[in-house]
């Protein structure tokens, strides 16, 4: 039997993939025992490669509470959180993650995010190339006097 939010998370999946929105990937977020926000894969529905249900998720509960900071919030998701989901979920400052399947079941069916753990850094060298970076400090400095408030 599944816990009662994975069981949310589960049919958040199944309602992405009938509406054939994306991945079987749901996700729920709760706070003190209670659902914030939830959410699921809509990479196909919107256009768009990080529409993750964990992203998505994220997204609503920072809707919902206002704020961008979910210290103290848990996170349940029916697939191991991918390195880009996984990021996210550290900068909302979510405390726990609860995940079903994990990144060789999310391999299996055809998904490919175990070759972004295996591969992560020799990719990251390939593709990245410092440019312009004098003119983008002037930037940071702009912003750094601005006293702008820092997440």
């Amino acid at each position: 039997m599944a816990d009662r939010f994975m069981k949310i998370a589960i049919d958040e999946a199944e309602k992405g993939i009938a509406a054939g929105h994306g991945g079987p990937f749901g996700c729920v977020i709760v706070k003190d025992g209670k659902v914030i926000g939830k959410g699921h894969n809509e990479v196909l529905l919107q256009h768009d490669p990080t529409c993750h249900g964990e992203i998505m998720a994220i997204r609503n509960t920072c809707k919902e509470l206002g704020t961008i900071d979910l210290t103290g919030c848990e996170l349940y998701t029916t697939a191991e959180p991918c390195p880009m989901c996984l990021g996210a979920i550290l900068w909302a400052n979510i405390s726990k993650v609860y995940y079903g399947c994990s990144i060789s079941d999310t391999d299996s069916i055809g998904f490919r995010d175990e070759v972004f753990y295996d591969t992560w850094n020799d990719k990251a060298r390939e593709m990245l190339s410092e440019l312009d970076r004098e003119d983008c400090l002037r930037v940071f400095d702009k912003y750094k006097k601005l006293r702008a408030q820092r997440y």
